[in-house]
Parts: structure tokens; sequence; C-alpha cells
């Protein structure tokens, strides 16, 4: 997908990613352990991934698209020598979607070295900051905002690798989750207001970050602590931990949509388990939005402890009424004679025993344009349900996100066009409830204003520089259950 430029060139839309990234520092073993964390943050990211390792003077890098088991093998992981490494998995909506050049880490050399990046997150302001660096001379090798980060670097006029990459981060806005090594020396960062997740943690004395524990709890790694918004973390002569705090400061903005839908519900992410946030969340739900049904089911995987939690609330008995295919991948292949809904029938399946001649609550974590919603309804009907009434674990989407999660733009959000009564006329369910704003709040124990939930709100600590010429995307880089 390509838009016009005003002066005539055709130029790629902004890559938005929601990503993973992981490194070790001061093992052995560190490209196996980057390995193995990146397959446990796989849900991050599905469209490419990469390790970059260093032994101290040289550094080696493998990447490739698909899965990291299909990227990686011993002969990929055997060259990656050194005791630090990085890795990353990527999963974009436009632009080159298959282009190898933007799968991450990135490595590049500059006057002070080499160094890699590995970053989850987007920049509001990338755009303007391409620009401007194109004008001053600089070529850009990908269409990821990521790469501003390091031409900002790389034309810093400081004179050490660290006072450059803070003059380089001081330069960009929005959100940014980063992990960055030279030969020596590894850095993780994030932005001031903490959007996208980062946590510290041990192998034996090798320091290892991560986007979520859940990665930590893969290779037998202990938790420390997260790596708090605007903070730096250095590591260097082995395992030697610096932290520095170079940034203003700024009120935190942790994306509650980590809780909702993105992180394992393993994980503990900004300080709290995403398991318990979502299992409170259908147990508010209920309180929210009652009905008068036989059976609670979820729409899995993102949905099930939510509707774990309405039936514990709700003394309703628990079922798997929709079972969920894990080996769909990407499939182009339909039969000549259409069959309706194929894309959701490849998905979920309906269990005809469990539901049929039932009145069901069926709960999923989020609407976006509520296609997908309206072919669940219509699966579980011919299945034989005898109701089926809507439950949503989160508040109406009503805006788009500019911090790395991939949205549509406003317009085409069903919750901005149209009213609850509306979306459930459109979706065909005898009743809809969404889970309030202020009751996710409640349920999250932190002060609303800690929370980023400007895809609920529409209020946006980082403005966006340019609403106007945002791509139209894909939510959630298409793994979202409201997948279109």
């Amino acid at each position: 997908m390509s838009r016009l430029h005003p002066g005539g060139l055709v130029v790629e839309p902004k890559l938005r990613e929601e990503c993973g990234v992981m490194g070790v520092k001061g093992h052995f073993e560190a490209s196996n352990l980057v390995y193995l964390g990146l397959h446990a943050l796989q849900h991050r990211g599905q469209e490419g991934a990469g390790i970059v390792s260093t032994d101290g003077e040289q550094m080696r890098s493998h990447r490739g698209l698909g899965l990291v088991g299909d990227i990686f093998g011993p002969t990929q992981l055997t060259p990656l020598t050194g005791d630090s490494a990085i890795g990353h998995v990527r999963y974009s909506t436009s632009g080159e979607r298959s282009a190898l050049r933007n799968v991450q880490p990135f490595v590049v050399r500059y006057g002070g070295g080499q160094v890699s990046i590995a970053h989850n997150g987007n920049l509001v302001n990338a755009a303007r900051l391409r620009r401007e660096l194109e004008q001053r001379g600089s070529i850009f090798g990908t269409s990821s905002d990521t790469e501003v980060i390091l031409h900002l670097l790389a034309t810093s006029q400081q004179g050490t690798f660290i006072n450059r990459l803070v003059d380089a981060l001081l330069q960009v806005e929005g959100a940014y989750s980063l992990i960055l090594q030279t030969e020596t020396v590894m850095v993780a960062v994030r932005d001031p207001h903490g959007f996208r997740p980062l946590v510290m943690g041990r192998v034996g004395d090798a320091v290892v970050f991560a986007s979520e524990t859940t990665a930590l709890d893969l290779i037998g790694g202990t938790y420390e602590r997260e790596v708090q918004p605007g903070e730096m973390i250095i590591v260097e002569n082995g395992t030697q931990v610096l932290s520095l705090s170079p940034f203003p400061r700024r009120e935190r903005k942790a994306c509650v949509f980590e809780h909702i839908y993105f992180a394992r519900p393993n994980s503990v992410v900004f300080g709290s388990p995403v398991y318990d946030s979502r299992f409170n969340f259908g147990q508010a739900l209920h309180r929210t939005a009652p009905a008068d049904v036989d059976l609670v089911i979820p729409v899995p995987d993102s949905g099930t402890p939510a509707a774990l939690g309405f039936a514990f609330a709700s003394g309703l008995p628990f079922k798997q009424g929709l079972i969920r295919s894990h080996y769909v991948g990407r499939t182009f292949i339909e039969p000549s004679q259409q069959i309706r809904d194929f894309g959701v029938k490849l998905k979920l399946s309906p269990v005809r025993s469990a539901i049929e001649g039932k009145r069901l609550v069926v709960v999923d974590d989020s609407i976006v344009r509520g296609t997908t919603s309206r072919k669940i309804v219509r699966l579980l009907r011919e299945a034989g349900a005898k109701e089926v009434h809507l439950r949503i674990s989160s508040p109406p989407i009503r805006a788009s996100c500019f911090y790395g999660v991939d949205t549509p733009t406003r317009e085409e959000l069903i919750a901005h066009r149209l009213t609850p009564e509306e979306t459930c006329a459109f979706v065909g369910a005898d009743s809809l409830g969404y889970l309030s704003l202020e009751a996710m709040h409640n349920e999250l124990k932190g002060k609303a204003s800690t929370w980023c939930d400007a895809c609920f709100s529409g209020e946006y600590a980082v403005p966006p520089e340019n609403d106007a010429e945002r791509p139209q995307l894909d939510l959630f880089g298409g793994a979202s259950p409201d997948e279109d």
C-alpha cells in the first residue's frame, strides 16, 4: 500500500508495529536464550524475527520472514556467537509487509563503531524527522520509523555513544521500548511516558531484558523489575548495571490494551499480572452488563480469562463453545464456490453439542469494525444457539492509536460510527454490553491518569503530528479476534 506525495513521488506509509524485544548480556549462550525468549513473545509479532549477537569485537546477525521456529535452527544459531545478543519479533500491516529489509534488529556502522537496535512502539514525529534528515543528506534503507533513531544517533555531535543516544531520543516523540547494543555495551530504554512494556531480569548473573515476563519464565530467568518510564539502563563490563534518568519527567501512560489483549495471560506487565486483570474485567463486566442466559462461552483465546471471570461472578456454567485452530497461518486457497464466513470458520469452530438450544453469553476482548463479531454471532446461531448475548471486556474503541497499536482510522471504528444499540443490530446479537471506562480503571487498581486509554477516550498524551495523513491499517497487525 503506497500513497502519492504532494510532489508526485510515491512514498511508503510508515510502518506501525506491535512487536516484541529481547536482550541477554553476560551469558555464553546469549543468542540461544534470546531465541527461546522470542518464542515466548511470538504472539507479539508473526511477520518476521531476527537476532544480533556480539563477542565484543564483531556483530553477527540473522533475520528472516515468518515464525521464530521456521527462521532459526542450529545452522542459523551456531554462528551467532558471543555473550551478548538482542532479538525482535515483528508484525506490520502496511508498506512492505514481507520485506526482509524492515525486519529487526537493525545493524549499522557509524563513526563510533557498530550498533544494533530492537524497537517496540511508534514515533509520532518520525515522518517529519525523516524528511529533515533526508534534506540533510541521510539515505534510508527501510520504511520503519526505528531507522530515524539510528540516523539521529549517527549525526549527533555528542561525543560518547550514550550521549549520542540521549541526544537522539530527546528529539523523538511517541512510544519506544528499545534494546540496543554496541560491541561491548547493552542499553535498554523506555520513553518518558512508558507507553510500551519492558522488564528486566536475570539468568544467573546475566542481565535479561524483554517485553514481557513470559520470556523470562521460559528461559528459567528471574524477574527483577520494570525498566521505568524514562529510564536508561546500561550494562557493560560483563554484567555491571548503571541506571540513568536523562529525559524530562512525564506522566506515566502505560498502554491499557496490554492488559486487555496484547500480553500473554501469564505475564506480569506494568507491574501487574495480566491474567488477574482480565479475570477481574470479566467479573466487572457481569456487574455492568448481566444477562439472563444458560451458559458463558469465550471467543478464544484472548476472551477466555474474562469469560471465566464473568462465569465466576454470575454463577453460570462455563464451556468452550468455540474451538480455535492454532494452525491457520495465512491461507491463500479458498474454494471456488465461496463458503460464507470462510475466514472465521478456518479459525473458529462451534461445539454444537455444548451450545445447541442454549442461551449464550459470548465474551470477547474488543470490537473493532464489528465484521468478525457479526460472523461469530451467525456461526453460533447456525450451530443451534437459541440466543446470543455479546459481552465485551473493554470499553468501546472510538479512536485510533498512534503509539504502536495498528488501529483503523476513526471513521472505520464501529463504536465511533454507531451507538451500542446500532452496533448490536449490526452484529445480529440479542444484546450487547461493554465494560465501562470507569469500571476498567477501577479493576486496574491504579490511578486512571497513569494509563493510556486514548483508543477509548480519545485523549492523547502525545498528539499525533498529522492525523489527516494516517494510513488506513488493520488493527493489531491482523492478529486481533476482530480481524476483517
